[in-house]
């Protein structure tokens, strides 16, 4: 059953309010003209980023779940395979979903004391049939959307139920603390998700 991020609701709490002084009828979606809507006040917190837990809430309830290891909160969705923009030279180049990718599957690294998204995690994702063989093994990439995440595209040959085995390392950041302290998400995990439905014709 898929649980609910704490803080993530806390942050949507706070921007119901904010969207709801003056009449706003809040932000825009990510992507369409974001740019242009209003900073939030000083020492609140700005609509976009409650909006993009908003959504990650929504996604892992309808096309997904979560599970926790040691600090680790960790989401997944299964969704249709898509397409994205990628470095070519100098710029970018539209790369569509390439013929028999199915679906593209994402991999949400939470912290589970804050419920914070954390970036520059390293994951690798293993997607294993009914006898635990192993049909798909991809490192995942990270992806600025709605919500940063990581992800790809699986090419899935039949429909049926799998395991997916997710394996988070621990991101090579810099951290903050005292020096007396442990640093914080110092260790990867390891989960499955079991009985995923993926039918190929999503793609």
């Amino acid at each position: 059953m898929t649980k609910t991020f704490p803080a993530a609701v806390a942050v949507i709490a706070l921007a119901a309010s904010i969207a709801g002084c003056g009449g706003e009828e809040g932000p825009p979606p990510a992507g369409k003209d974001a740019s242009r809507a209003p900073a939030a006040p000083a020492g609140e917190v700005p609509p976009g980023v409650a909006a993009q837990y908003a959504t990650v809430e929504e996604e892992v309830k309808a096309e997904g779940g979560e599970t926790n290891s040691g600090p680790w909160r960790v989401a997944y969705i299964v969704e249709p395979a898509e397409g994205w923009f990628e470095r070519r030279g100098d710029g970018f180049e539209w790369r569509p979903p390439a013929e028999g990718e199915t679906h593209h599957i994402e991999i949400l690294p939470i912290e589970a004391e804050t419920g914070r998204l954390v970036p520059e995690v390293p994951v690798t994702l293993e997607v294993l049939d009914a006898r635990g063989e192993q049909v798909a093994r991809k490192r995942l990439e990270p992806y600025y959307a709605e919500f940063f995440h990581t992800a790809e595209n699986f090419e899935i040959p039949e429909a049926g139920d799998y395991t997916l085995r997710a394996t988070i390392e621990a991101p090579d950041l810099r951290r903050h603390g005292e020096e007396t302290e442990e640093p914080p998400l110092a260790e990867g995990a390891e989960v499955e998700f079991e009985r995923v439905r993926l039918e190929p014709e999503q793609g």
